[in-house]
């Protein structure tokens, strides 16, 4: 079994922002694998399916981002999935926009989403899809970038984004970390 979490933070006002770039990710999942994420548990929205033949939770915390590890602690705690089979996808700022980064462990560098979860799971050994969504202007802080929403352009780099990203964690299920890596990791074509 594995479980997939994207993360973002709940309600109308955040839909479509950078940061949700891991909401959308599991939403795309979602319609590909006709998969409904509906279900109230482990403060979280989830839902069971198939991807690849084996079977999976889709995940969307409902925690707010600082507060992800509580959410997916206790859905990994429940399920009591190693955590090479729990896949983190979330946004990054230091990646320039549509770029896509798989790693199977690493630091939460500047999220504070993975900072969270880190210091839940006490360990960072999970794999983890980023998806770029470029910096800031030189006058826009970081908070209101990532809480922004794109432009018509940029959606559309982050659509292309968001179903390789898809693509790339159906690859992760069927064929393991190593062959996702080598198809998707800095493919922005």
């Amino acid at each position: 079994m594995f479980v997939i979490a994207g993360l973002g933070n709940p309600g109308k006002e955040y839909e479509r922002t950078r940061h949700n770039a891991g909401f959308q990710c599991i939403d795309y999942l979602s319609a590909l694998y006709r998969i409904p994420v509906l279900k109230a548990k482990f403060k979280s929205l989830t839902g069971e399916g198939i991807i690849q033949g084996k079977k999976v939770i889709l995940v969307k915390p409902q925690t707010y981002m600082n507060n992800s590890g509580e959410a997916i602690k206790a859905v990994v705690d429940f399920y009591k999935v190693e955590t090479n089979s729990l896949v983190v996808i979330y946004d990054d700022a230091d990646l320039e926009r549509g770029v896509i980064r798989i790693r199977p462990k690493g630091s939460s560098g500047t999220h504070n989403g993975m900072k969270s979860i880190i210091y839940h799971l006490q360990t960072d050994e999970f794999p983890r899809f980023r998806i770029g969504i470029g910096k800031p202007l030189e006058n826009q802080d970081l908070v209101s970038y990532v809480l922004g929403k794109c432009n018509q352009d940029e959606q559309r780099i982050m659509n292309e984004a968001i179903e390789k990203t898809a693509m790339a964690v159906g690859d992760f299920i069927a064929a393991g970390i190593e062959i996702a890596m080598s198809k998707y990791n800095g493919n922005n074509n």
